[in-house]
């Protein structure tokens, strides 16, 4: 029999969006799938969506919680699959997502879990750009080269190893939690788009870019205290440290926070130029708009 994936979405106040997430997920082509969705007590109409689906939901819950972590880790609590996954209530699985993920970990048992492309769309489903990634390392993660949350499917016992997600973090908790599992074990990339993320004035990536970057310097703290990341940093620190100033300034420049952002890329110069050279367009566009020359 194939194995069952637990897929949980944490919800609250996207009921625009939430019966698309939803629909993703009961539409996918893997027919062992338990679904389990934690609403956080939302008051915009999402309640009525989840029960509308709730005979094809395994467990669902729309109370008052402390974030998505929280909604996560709940959802997580009731799961009974030997593979993870979550799914935010404004972004979706394109079709297969679930049938390859599950292929490919169930072909590689050494790896801790998989990832592969994103689509990044807007509030209308018009294409922004492809979030194309690459077959990456610990250290690569360790420089805040980072993975698309809704493309990955994870091994519950990995993630169970890692000790799951942390309540230390509410923006980079997910970076946070590949980090500690791809210590633990390889991860693998499939070099294909797999799942849609939304981005939008009320997205979180977008109204708290500030919060990123706070939390991309908490995880930089976290390692210089933990191993087996303290041993590897004294080998690549310049590169982490212009990797998460990089990190920081590509969110404060989404946010519209151009100046902290300038000076979040003149921190990455100084611990590698070569971070920010690839990230000239980005660059580019947060000058203009510190210049006032781009909205």
């Amino acid at each position: 029999m194939p194995p069952l994936v637990s897929i949980v979405t944490p919800s609250y106040n996207q009921a625009r969006f939430l019966e698309q997430t939803i629909c993703s997920v009961l539409e996918q082509d893997y027919a062992e799938i338990e679904y389990l969705v934690a609403d956080g007590g939302s008051t915009d109409g999402s309640r009525q969506i989840i029960e509308k689906f709730s005979p094809r939901l395994t467990w669902w819950v729309s109370e008052p919680d402390q974030g998505q972590g929280d909604a996560i880790r709940k959802g997580f609590s009731h799961a009974r699959g030997s593979y993870l996954a979550w799914i935010n209530s404004d972004d979706y699985y394109l079709n297969g997502m679930i049938s390859e993920a599950v292929q490919a970990l169930e072909a590689n048992p050494q790896w801790g879990f998989v990832y592969a492309d994103v689509l990044a769309v807007d509030e209308h489903d018009r294409r922004i750009n492809l979030l194309r990634y690459e077959p990456y390392t610990l250290a690569d993660l360790m420089q805040f080269k980072i993975i698309g949350q809704p493309a990955v499917v994870m091994r519950r016992s990995i993630y169970e190893q890692a000790g799951g997600i942390s309540a230390d973090y509410h923006y980079m908790l997910d970076h946070h939690l590949w980090l500690r599992m791809a210590a633990l074990a390889p991860f693998g990339y499939l070099p294909r788009t797999l799942a849609a993320a939304r981005f939008h004035q009320a997205a979180k990536n977008v109204a708290m870019s500030a919060a990123f970057s706070r939390e991309a310097s908490q995880i930089t703290e976290w390692m210089e205290r933990e191993e087996p990341f303290k041993t590897r940093l004294t080998e690549i620190r310049p590169l982490v440290g212009g990797g998460a100033y990089r990190f920081g300034a590509r969110y404060l420049s989404e946010g519209r926070q151009y100046r902290e952002a300038l000076q979040m890329y003149a921190k990455a110069w100084q611990q590698n130029p070569a971070v920010v050279l690839k990230d000239w367009k980005r660059v580019a566009v947060t000058l203009l708009g510190r210049l006032g020359l781009w909205k």
